[in-house]
């Protein structure tokens, strides 16, 4: 049964992000395509979960850790940039 939810959560996780990419390449502000990435950054967080939930090992989750800490990073960063002309001060 966790199999079935399993495949069922890869698919839309898969198709969801489908649709950001087509949204970050279309989108028609910057705007768009920032929050088109922070969105592709947590549907890639979620596939690392659901992989760690498959495979039974804390590895992917440690992972996700990681690659939600460098998410948040670089939104702001990007966020920042846009905004200011410039990151650091």
């Amino acid at each position: 049964m966790i199999g079935y939810a399993l495949a069922f959560g890869f698919a839309c996780f898969g198709l969801a992000l489908g649709l950001n990419l087509w949204r970050l390449a279309k989108g028609p502000t910057i705007a768009d395509r920032i929050l088109a990435l922070d969105t592709m950054v947590i549907n890639g967080i979620a596939i690392l979960m659901l992989l760690g939930i498959h495979f039974g090992t804390a590895t992917y989750f440690e992972a996700s850790l990681l690659f939600a800490m460098v998410g948040f990073i670089s939104t702001v960063a990007f966020t920042k940039f846009v905004l200011r002309g410039d990151i650091i001060e």
